[in-house]
């Protein structure tokens, strides 16, 4: 049986996540359905033309893991934020973990999915915003359908959560081929913040195919700061899937830290409903080897007097495979818009390959819309300057790989996480160089 038949023959089995009623279980039946329909994405998309998933579906992948497993503190304390107190939510092989969490339900609700839906509190909530900026495409459509469980976050209004809050999903690596299914709703009401530090991680080098879904929704001059830790072992693969729906005056922030993965699929999408929102994009990409990250980002505007920002470097080493795909889509209604898309590449090795594709589709007369991509190796020159200059030749490297990137760095907004990004930063390029700002 193939493994999109067998799925969809699977999908019955799900009965754990909500109760079997109600319009969050339509939704879930639409998605088999789409599901059905579409697939799972191949080359011969568009938008996957860059990124097969053949060498990740030829195994008999398991969608429900057969066994809890347990995970000790000391095992995984090193994934943490240590400098700062933070709001954890922790899942093991998919399964909520009481132990290694830290929720709320003080001011803010920060708590699962389902514990959400039980309370007639926060059920009208979810209903009305599960599913409902995600996509209908393979990938996304298999998430809703088969999600059990996730993240929930709740701000209402007025309100600044006061700490950051951490979603980790663990991956033991006790069952081989496993593909998990995330789902994290996030909704920020008028005038509220938060900020997100997301992270998926296997603790095993068993093979993980993780296929996760975020929606995030912001209301009235809500902010949000978000950041996705992507430093994985080398037989795991991710594809995250974000989508943010924006409000009048709101302010979205991504930056995409992508490190380690055996492949790395980010599809990440805005849709501003407000006038003067604002989204922030940024992404740095440092891999090696055989490894393949692919970034595909869209920012529909919708509304007049909104602003987006894109800037994405990579640096890819040995036989490295990186794709940049941004589009930017404007509607006739949305004039006076600035929109700005950068994409900025560091080839180390002549076998590593890049492949930048920037799209604009513009139907407003009076925007200001800018993108530019860039593909070259480390200035020589500048390597020979630091050289003569007493610097071994790995540390001048870095330095000049790290000054490629530092711009995105300056505008992460959690002091301890910029120190951990530094420091990763400095193990793949193998330095002992401090790199605190």
């Amino acid at each position: 049986m193939e493994l999109k038949e067998k799925f969809i023959s699977s999908f019955l089995a799900v009965d754990d996540f909500i109760d079997s009623h109600g319009p969050i279980y339509e939704i879930r039946n639409q998605a088999i359905k789409s599901f059905e329909a579409s697939g799972f994405p191949t080359k011969k998309t568009e938008a996957w033309k860059y990124t097969s998933l053949k060498g990740l579906l030829k195994n008999e992948l398991s969608i429900f893991p057969k066994q809890e497993n347990a995970v000790e503190f000391k095992e995984v304390r090193k994934y943490f934020l240590h400098d700062i107190d933070t709001y954890k939510v922790v899942f093991v092989d998919g399964k909520y973990s009481s132990f290694l969490s830290q929720t709320t339900h003080e001011g803010v609700d920060v708590c699962l999915l389902s514990a959400a839906l039980s309370k007639d509190k926060y059920r009208p909530i979810i209903e009305n915003y599960f599913n409902k900026v995600a996509s209908n495409d393979g990938m996304s459509s298999l998430n809703t359908a088969f999600a059990r469980e996730g993240a929930y976050l709740y701000i209402p209004k007025h309100k600044e959560v006061e700490k950051p809050v951490e979603i980790i999903n663990f991956y033991t690596g006790a069952e081989t081929d496993l593909m998990l299914q995330p789902r994290n709703l996030i909704v920020v009401e008028d005038n509220a913040q938060v900020q997100i530090i997301e992270r998926h991680q296997s603790l095993s080098s068993n093979a993980v195919l993780t296929n996760s879904v975020t929606e995030i929704f912001l209301g009235p001059r809500a902010q949000v700061d978000y950041y996705k830790i992507q430093n994985d072992h080398k037989e795991a693969s991710l594809i995250d899937n974000t989508y943010i729906k924006q409000e009048r005056d709101s302010t979205a922030s991504v930056h995409t830290f992508s490190f380690g993965g055996k492949l790395t699929r980010n599809n990440l999408n805005f849709y501003q409903h407000g006038e003067y929102a604002s989204s922030v994009m940024k992404g740095i990409t440092l891999i090696e080897d055989n490894q393949h990250v692919d970034h595909n980002t869209l920012v529909h505007h919708i509304s007049p007097n909104c602003t987006s920002h894109q800037d994405y470097k990579g640096v890819y080493d040995d036989r490295a495979v990186g794709v940049f795909n941004g589009k930017i889509f404007v509607e006739k209604e949305a004039q006076k818009l600035d929109a700005f898309q950068q994409n900025n590449n560091i080839l180390v090795s002549d076998k590593a390959t890049i492949n930048s594709k920037p799209q604009l589709e513009i139907f407003a007369d009076d925007v200001k819309c800018s993108h530019g991509c860039t593909i070259g190796q480390l200035d020589h020159d500048a390597l020979f300057y630091m050289r003569a200059r007493g610097i071994a030749e790995k540390e001048a490297k870095a330095l000049l790989m790290y000054a490629f990137a530092n711009n995105v760095l300056e505008s992460v907004r959690i002091p301890e996480l910029k120190k951990r990004i530094n420091k990763l930063i400095a193990l793949k390029m193998n330095v002992q160089i401090g790199f605190d700002l």
